[in-house]
């Protein structure tokens, strides 16, 4: 058996735990005030071209969402995320469970529409009603999105002149942000990422880590006392030299890129192979993850050898699945779904 089923099916890249080795009996500070967490923040920051900028380690994905979002909104204020965004539909309502409303508005290819946010924002601020309303006081994307598309330049610095004019944040999911950067088809920068985000996280539960997620705040906008919010949340990880050591490996000598690149190429690889083998793909994507439509006879016959993703429901007899690589996905993989295909 063979898995494509996500990109976080393997443990940690090898560099990640003989570092992770390497320092374990290193009597180090806790919550991450360790020189290895010191060091790591220094690359991210250097990698984002934003030296000003403030870095901080959580564990997960879900976790980092509703500290960011739930610490930076007021009481009254929902977040606005696309009908597909992953806080709308795959986090179990995490957000609403710190009070705060997720504002859905329509999509296009799992992505916002800057025309659209903006005429929804215009359209609350006319609403005479309003004070009866939650206020949307901030704006959520992903990136890659939950479709494996991306925003293209123009795209963020739009969503980010909107978020400015209404003097909201802009807040990037970057769960999978290497896959997103090294796509083939992007013209979209971390540094451009953090020029036009108030805030985004740096994934690494994805992208190579055992865990973690490292959130910048890239305009000295970080809510005070922000390690005493996390801490609060119960989200203060006291090892966290964990964090530190892994983000500081993939941040040194380029191997977090390197190892998006990685699977960019498998990615790309994929997607020649289902094309050859007469797939429909149900969204083009130009990142790590591929979605294809299966008839569902054919899907119980692939599971048979592969793990693959369940996605939704095509019609009575097709079925949506995802397919993703990532940085562990190796050639014999890739040999042997070829065979299966």
């Amino acid at each position: 058996m063979i898995s494509f089923e996500s990109d976080y099916i393997a443990g940690a890249h090898p560099k990640v735990l003989e570092k992770l080795m390497e320092t374990n009996m290193e009597a180090l500070g806790g919550y991450g005030t360790d020189k290895y967490c010191e060091s790591a923040k220094e690359k991210i920051k250097a990698a984002c071209g934003c030296p000003g900028a403030e870095v901080h380690f959580l564990v997960g994905g879900t976790q980092t969402n509703a500290l960011v979002i739930s610490s930076m909104l007021k009481e009254y204020e929902g977040v606005i995320a696309a009908k597909t965004g992953h806080v709308s539909l795959h986090e179990a309502g995490a957000i609403e469970y710190t009070g705060h409303k997720v504002l859905e508005i329509a999509q296009e290819n799992g992505k916002i529409v800057p025309e659209l946010l903006k005429e929804y924002l215009d359209t609350f601020y006319m609403d005479e009603n309003r004070e009866h309303m939650v206020f949307p006081g901030m704006v959520y994307i992903s990136h890659p999105t939950e479709y494996g598309t991306l925003y293209n330049k123009k795209e963020l610095e739009q969503i980010s002149d909107i978020c400015q004019g209404y003097e909201i944040p802009l807040y990037l999911d970057g769960a999978r942000l290497g896959y997103g950067i090294m796509s083939r088809e992007t013209d979209v920068t971390m540094e451009d990422i953090a020029k036009c985000c108030d805030v985004f996280y740096i994934g690494g539960t994805k992208v190579g880590a055992l865990c973690g997620e490292a959130v910048v705040f890239t305009k000295g906008n970080a809510p005070k006392h922000f390690m005493t919010i996390v801490k609060q949340k119960g989200a203060l990880l006291a090892k966290g030299r964990v964090l530190g050591v892994q983000f500081d490996t993939l941040f040194t000598d380029g191997l977090y890129f390197d190892i998006s690149r990685h699977a960019i190429d498998m990615a790309e690889q994929l997607k020649g192979m289902l094309k050859e083998k007469g797939y429909q793909f149900y969204m083009e994507s130009p990142t790590n993850q591929q979605f294809v439509i299966v008839e569902n006879g054919k899907l119980s016959e692939l599971k048979k050898s592969v793990a693959v993703s369940f996605w939704e429901k095509y019609d009575d007899a097709h079925t949506v699945i995802r397919l993703a690589t990532s940085w562990s996905t190796t050639q014999e993989d890739m040999d042997i779904l070829k065979e299966v295909l």
